[in-house]
């Protein structure tokens, strides 16, 4: 990821299968990733749980092991246990007052949890380390725009995600970053850098001409997609992902493949 020229990396996130690994496992990728990388970008460590007590445990545990930001989805358990948002607030603040480092909160419908603007407004404005906002549910364009207006210069790093399937009007309407998988970041910044430099003509065309393969990882493929693309191009030598996870079916691939290798994204030539 360093050679697809990221500007950080987050790491135990949903696309990382945090919810397949053992706290063993957890324990070990952090402090694998964070040696590997070795300060050549910043990395951000995924230290979400229902508990607030994990989630503190684990933040603690990120920041003094050199992680530069920490990402948090709200508090959820399965479909019906949720935080109010006096539990959400809360469980974020007690993570703020603990940590020293930037907090972004994930706004993801994994979660099933609505975070109103409001709330994330006023996070930014109450809670010090809490300025980075990954927002990534339906309507991610309307609700970047409500809150950046809502929540001001508070609102450090507006971001899109979901494999920046919304990307061009999630930066239209104010996100300056984005966190896609691992498939094509390096066809995805020039979108960023051109969008940045007021050359939205160029950012759209940019963006078109990988969109479909955007699309398919996101709709067909999901994380899937990023080890199927790996294992072609000799990064991995093995694309398998764990149970109950069903592996990509082979059509998906070929179609997957089909639109990957045309565009040639380093993750095709890198481990060859």
């Amino acid at each position: 990821m360093v050679d697809q020229r990221v500007d950080g990396i987050c790491i135990l996130a949903n696309y990382s299968e945090q919810f397949l690994l053992t706290d063993e496992e957890r324990n070990t990728l952090l402090e694998l990733c964070l040696n590997h990388v070795a300060g050549r970008v910043p990395v951000i460590v995924t230290c979400s749980h229902f508990s607030t007590r994990v989630a503190l445990e684990r933040a603690l545990q990120a920041e003094a092991a050199g992680a530069q930001m920490l990402m948090l989805m709200p508090p959820y358990h399965g479909a019906a246990l949720r935080a109010d948002e006096h539990g959400t607030f809360e469980h974020f603040k007690k993570i703020d007052q603990a940590v020293s480092i930037p907090v972004m909160v994930q706004d993801a419908p994994l979660s099933g949890v609505t975070l109103s603007v409001s709330l994330l407004a006023r996070m930014a404005k109450e809670l010090p380390q809490v300025n980075y906002f990954k927002v990534e549910m339906p309507g991610a364009a309307d609700k970047l725009r409500a809150l950046i207006a809502a929540g001001g210069d508070e609102i450090v790093g507006p971001f899109d995600g979901e494999e920046s399937i919304t990307l061009m009007a999630d930066l239209d309407a104010g996100a300056t970053g984005t966190m896609p998988s691992a498939l094509l970041p390096d066809l995805i910044k020039p979108v960023l850098e051109h969008h940045r430099a007021g050359h939205r003509e160029a950012a759209a065309a940019q963006y078109a001409s990988i969109l479909p393969l955007i699309n398919y990882e996101n709709r067909q493929c999901g994380l899937r997609a990023t080890k199927a693309a790996m294992l072609d191009g000799g990064v991995i030598h093995s694309d398998t992902v764990r149970h109950p996870f069903p592996p990509l079916h082979p059509d998906s691939r070929k179609g997957l493949l089909e639109l990957v290798r045309p565009l040639n994204p380093v993750v095709l030539s890198w481990g060859k």
